[in-house]
């Protein structure tokens, strides 16, 4: 700490006489030492808060002595005929700044001693004391920042919050914050300025990018690795490598004086960055209103000040470094998530684009969720981490479907092709056989009568065209049972007369025209899957909550697995893979479900089924909340806050981008 300048001399106190006497005025600091207010009543000693008015001339001791601590005490306001004593912090010794005559000093001080030798050993106390609490606060902040950087996810908002804590325990008036580029091959040749803050002016900043020159003092601290304490920014010594830029004081109408320039090492002594900070000054809490306010205020950096502030810099070089682990890894993590619903959707081309659009509709829901502060769905809240869970399990809803045989997964009508090929072949083969048969009794009828019996004739072609008539209308029955339906519909009885029906080969060998487990299949009242293949089907949930249990989830991301393992349950207990009913589904889930439905339905046409106009789809949520299937105020709001509207440019075509 720099010492006062010396109190010009004084020659009045060598005419005042009397007894000694002490007249103390001291700092606010110590004011709660007991044990100098102790020997203050003993010894009779007047004490008087600093910069209180000292007793009249007239009323004056002889001798008169302002107490204090080097920081609180300002030389150039002590009353003539006062001295300043001042008790060294770790010794008790004192150290004066003082107007006596030449050579009283030492005399003066032993004289005080003697007179009152506790009151050094007081002062000394006090003074540790004071050094105790503002350490004790020092260790405080520093693990407030310490705790503040390392929970901060923002990068932006870390960058700041760096510098504003920086400031405020440099007692400053402004900084900024540079960082260096990281480069491919070789060692880092930019650095990125990336913050800056001033309190007593409005600066210009914007986000620049600079090449690393020893001429700045920022490139040159990322350069060397060392540590600049600037007294004067404008008075620079010639020989030095490295200018200060005035142009931001010359922009703002700021005076630079006193700068700290260092390193931000990380754990691993690599050079990630440089803070640089701005006037230091006397009282933290003052603005430096013009350069007569910066001449008045700001002091050079103590050494205190340079190694609490590098203690900062360490601390925030860890914390960008491992903002940017969490940003590389998150990243690394949606990467992941993209290349699974990739694979998802490759298994099955022609809903590509549902994991995302079902993702964007349960977001947008719990978002609307999230707007309703009153009625059944206003207890439920969504913090941004639960959003992004949501998010994830809504695109990972589906990846189960990895584990499901392609071909029931693409099943496009009740019957598989090669099936359908078989009942039409076996449909034709009677065709033919009928009319073989029809060919054969006219034969017969032209051996034995000729052609006289033309009305026989005409009965057989008339039975031939029936029996073709019949068989094609058959064919159509079965082409249009073999149609998936959005909705449990259709009269399949004309199935089961078909399944009676039979046709005789040449060998006199009888066959259904359908043979029993066809008819079963197409008698599906909804969609093309048997029960059979709809439980393969269903068995996805069960594979995507295994496979998503396998994950080594964060904290934040651990419901995961559990709210994908729900998005087919229905309130009534008749939803898959657990049966589970309304009370033990979470409300996350409920509103995957509606995005889900709402999509599948919507989307552009499919294989198995025409798409669904959104009027349509709508009416068939609002059916399965008549059934008691999905929850009735998710489904009114999803329709209310119009959010199936968030998905409807990309329900033609979309492709993963």
């Amino acid at each position: 700490m720099d010492r006062p300048s010396r109190v010009p001399h004084n020659r009045s106190m060598e005419s005042q006489g009397g007894s000694p006497f002490l007249a103390v005025s001291y700092a606010g600091s110590l004011e709660g030492s007991d044990l100098l207010q102790g020997l203050a009543r003993l010894e009779g000693i007047t004490l008087a808060p600093l910069g209180q008015t000292l007793p009249k001339p007239s009323e004056r001791p002889a001798q008169a002595v302002l107490l204090g601590n080097p920081e609180d005490l300002n030389p150039s306001a002590v009353p003539p005929g006062c001295a300043i004593f001042v008790a060294a912090a770790c010794s008790g010794l004192p150290e004066a700044w003082t107007g006596l005559p030449e050579g009283s000093l030492d005399a003066f001080c032993g004289a005080v001693a003697q007179r009152w030798p506790g009151l050094a050993l007081a002062l000394a106390t006090s003074r540790l004391r004071q050094e105790f609490h503002a350490q004790s606060l020092t260790l405080d902040q520093l693990t407030d920042v310490s705790l503040a950087l390392s929970t901060e996810r923002s990068y932006r908002r870390l960058l700041d919050l760096i510098l504003s804590r920086a400031i405020l325990l440099g007692g400053c008036d402004a900084g900024s914050l540079y960082l260096v580029v990281p480069e491919e091959d070789g060692p880092p040749t930019r650095l990125l300025f990336a913050a800056a803050q001033n309190n007593s002016v409005l600066i210009p900043f914007k986000e620049t990018e600079l090449y690393i020159s020893v001429s700045s003092l920022a490139g040159y601290v990322a350069t060397t690795g060392e540590t600049l304490a600037i007294e004067d920014a404008y008075a620079i010594a010639p020989g030095a490598p490295y200018r200060f830029n005035r142009a931001y004081d010359d922009q703002a109408g700021y005076r630079t004086k006193s700068l700290l320039v260092l390193p931000m090492k990380n754990h691993k002594g690599e050079i990630t960055g440089v803070l640089q900070l701005i006037n230091h000054k006397r009282d933290a809490a003052a603005t430096l209103a013009g350069a007569s306010a910066v001449e008045a205020l700001v002091v050079p950096f103590d050494q205190a000040t340079t190694k609490l502030c590098l203690a900062v810099g360490s601390l925030a070089a860890v914390a960008i470094e491992n903002n940017r682990l969490y940003e590389s890894i998150e990243q690394l993590f949606e990467g992941f998530v993209r290349a699974s619903v990739t694979a998802i959707e490759q298994r099955d081309p022609t809903t590509s684009g549902h994991s995302y659009r079902v993702s964007i509709l349960t977001v947008g829901l719990a978002e609307a969720v999230d707007r309703t502060p009153t009625g059944p769905l206003g207890p439920h809240t969504f913090s941004a981490e639960q959003l992004r869970e949501l998010r994830y399990a809504s695109l990972l809803h589906d990846f189960g479907k990895v584990g499901v045989r392609e071909h029931v997964l693409v099943k496009a009508k009740k019957l598989y092709p090669h099936e359908l090929e078989r009942i039409l072949s076996r449909l034709e083969t009677a065709r033919l056989c009928a009319e073989r048969d029809a060919l054969l009794k006219k034969v017969d009828l032209l051996m034995r009568e000729g052609p006289r019996d033309v009305g026989a004739l005409a009965d057989m072609e008339e039975a031939l065209a029936k029996a073709l008539g019949d068989l094609d209308a058959v064919r159509e029955v079965i082409l249009r049972a073999n149609e998936p339906s959005v909705l449990p519909e259709g009269d399949f009885s004309a199935l089961q007369a078909i399944g009676a029906a039979a046709y005789v080969d040449p060998t006199g060998c009888a066959h259904p025209l359908l043979e029993p487990a066809e008819a079963r299949v197409l008698s599906i009242r909804k969609g093309s899957l048997s029960e059979e293949e709809r439980a393969e089907i269903e068995s996805h949930v069960t594979h995507t909550f295994e496979f998503l249990s396998k994950i080594p989830w964060t904290a934040e991301l651990k419901g995961v697995p559990g709210l994908a393992y729900g998005h087919h349950e229905k309130l009534n207990g008749r939803g898959y893979p657990r049966g589970i009913k309304a009370e033990d589904i979470p409300v996350q889930c409920r509103m995957m479900t509606v995005a889900d439905i709402f999509d599948a339905l919507s989307a552009a046409d499919r294989p198995y089924k025409s798409a669904v106009p959104v009027d349509k789809a709508l009416d068939i949520l609002k059916l399965e909340v008549r059934d008691g299937m999905l929850d009735p105020h998710l489904v009114d709001l999803f329709i209310e806050a119009k959010v199936y509207e968030k998905t409807l440019d990309l329900r033609a075509g979309f492709r993963v981008p």
